[in-house]
């Protein structure tokens, strides 16, 4: 459970709080909640997202469910360091998609006296830890797993399955794009698509040999 720390004052250290889990499990919505809060006690709160997501709006941190808040698009981790200055409160969005530099800056703004939070996918569509995702989580004093519910089950989801045969690592996407699956779930479609693939693979080789044939 996660608990909104207070801010001591003899000590000026802030901290990194992590949000993260599959695709529509409520990352972001649980990120504005959290700033919103922030917002409403007067303190000054900065948000940043990747410049390459602009599903909903190219400026606006957006849910699923359409909850918004104003943000700064910048196109490295470098530049939220340079452009939160004198923040009580920095939230990031979608960390997954920055540089590995982003854990150092995280960091940084910790070490200054800043609550960060951050709120990314812990893991691609292929399952495994996404970007600096892990770095991520390992120092921050706050981890928070959300959890989607598996289209497949009714379970909890934690795995984001891609339903396209687009290959490439970001591909940013809705319903349309991508289910929240569980383990079972994700394992078994995982498993259909490699005998698919095989499938394919071997029909290749037959039409291979029919054509050396010929």
């Amino acid at each position: 459970m996660f608990l909104e720390n207070t801010v001591n004052h003899k000590e000026q250290f802030g901290w990194i709080e992590v949000i993260c889990g599959s695709m529509f499990s409520g990352k972001t919505e649980e990120l504005i909640r959290r700033l919103k809060r922030a917002q409403f006690a007067k303190q000054k709160v900065e948000i940043f997202k990747p410049i390459v997501d602009t599903r909903y709006h190219e400026e606006k941190v957006v849910s699923h469910d359409e909850n918004e808040i104003r943000s700064t698009p910048v196109p490295a981790a470098a530049n939220i360091r340079l452009l939160a200055d004198d923040c009580d409160v920095v939230g990031i969005d979608e960390a997954q998609f920055f540089d590995d530099e982003i854990v150092t800056v995280c960091n940084d703004l910790a070490n200054m006296g800043i609550r960060v939070v951050v709120a990314g996918l812990d893991m691609d569509f292929k399952g495994n830890p996404f970007g600096p995702m892990p770095a991520l989580m390992a120092t921050a004093e706050y981890v928070t797993k959300v959890h989607a519910i598996c289209t497949r089950t009714g379970n909890l989801a934690n795995y984001s399955f891609r339903k396209s045969n687009n290959d490439k690592l970001v591909l940013l996407g809705e319903t349309e794009d991508y289910e929240p699956l569980s383990r079972a779930a994700f394992y078994k479609a995982m498993l259909k698509e490699r005998i698919s693939e095989m499938k394919v693979e071997a029909e290749e080789i037959k039409q291979g040999q029919k054509d050396a044939d010929a």
